[in-house]
């Protein structure tokens, strides 16, 4: 296997190709890696260099970018994607996981795509990235964790509605996810006895029937029956009271109900360091916690740290270090 993290371009009128370049820089050979995009997407004034295959990579000079190129049809104008490009980013990604899973790369990294434009441009069939890596890699399920130095949380819902929530929530759905976190929490992260804590999905985890009722109905009766299996792994618990420091001392990782209840603490705890990290499919794949953000990008002040986080994560998950 080629000891280098496969790169993609992802939405090129955004933020990631700058943050890409940035974190090469920053990183240097401490993390080897190649990026699979159109060299007219990098930033002026980015040392690139192109290579013709992942092998390539580990002889180019740490300050210069290996890039793999990738023709798309159009260049970019900063801010505004072009329809035009849309099939071209989907195409990256699926060539990447194709060098991944074939050994070609350790590891793949993803820079943020956009979904509405993927959607106009090429009838992206996806609520996310995760879904189209689900059905790249044939993976019966993946599971989106959210990992920073501060905490590491999983939705178990992720992209849909909050009036969506409670009918997408079912017991099948959330054994799977403590199924698949502690799985690869013990696989991916070396943790022997990794410990779960479940959020509850109502205020006060229900309070007893009195704010909802899935906590009493079920939710509750689950976590007992999988601790009882063996793992370690407890709730359901009030979603305010899980995420303050002496809350999180207890537990490795947590289960969260929908998108939000994960997503607003470890961007709160860590905006910066946040790292995406999907579980349960049959290679690595990190990607920094941030969009596209259209409004900054070609501006050169894109900060790279998630970034540069997530090429680490990858990189260290892949086993590299």
């Amino acid at each position: 296997m080629t000891q280098a993290v496969a790169v993609t371009c992802g939405e090129p009128a955004g933020v990631g190709p700058e943050v890409v370049a940035k974190a090469r820089v920053a990183l240097g050979d401490t993390v080897p890696l190649f990026w699979i995009g159109d060299p007219r997407h990098l930033p002026d004034g980015t040392l690139w260099h192109a290579i013709d295959t992942p092998d390539d990579a580990g002889a180019i000079a740490p300050e210069v970018l290996p890039v793999l190129p990738h023709p798309f049809p159009s260049p970019v104008t900063p801010g505004q994607p072009a329809p035009e490009n849309a099939q071209a980013v989907m195409d990256v990604i699926a060539r990447a996981v194709a060098l991944v899973t074939e050994g070609a790369a350790c590891a793949l990294c993803t820079a943020p795509i956009h979904k509405k434009a993927l959607k106009d441009g090429a009838d992206f069939a996806y609520p996310g990235h995760t879904e189209y890596l689900e059905a790249l890699t044939g993976a019966p399920r993946a599971v989106m964790m959210l990992a920073s130095p501060e905490l590491r949380v999983v939705p178990a819902t992720i992209h849909i509605a909050i009036s969506e929530v409670p009918r997408a929530l079912t017991p099948n759905l959330l054994r799977e996810t403590i199924t698949i976190t502690a799985r690869d929490l013990r696989d991916r992260f070396g943790l022997s006895h990794p410990r779960i804590a479940v959020a509850g999905l109502n205020p006060h985890a229900g309070e007893g029937g009195t704010m909802g009722h899935e906590e009493r109905d079920w939710i509750a009766d689950l976590v007992a029956d999988m601790a009882a299996e063996g793992l370690d792994v407890t709730g359901p618990w009030p979603g305010d009271t899980l995420f303050h420091a002496a809350a999180r001392a207890r537990y490795d990782a947590a289960i969260a109900m929908y998108h939000d209840q994960a997503l607003i603490p470890i961007k709160t705890l860590d905006f910066d360091r946040g790292v995406n990290v999907t579980l349960g499919l049959p290679i690595v794949r990190t990607s920094p916690d941030h969009g596209t953000a259209f409004d900054i990008a070609g501006t050169g002040t894109a900060n790279p740290t998630s970034m540069i986080e997530a090429l680490r994560l990858a990189w260290a998950m892949g086993g590299g270090a």
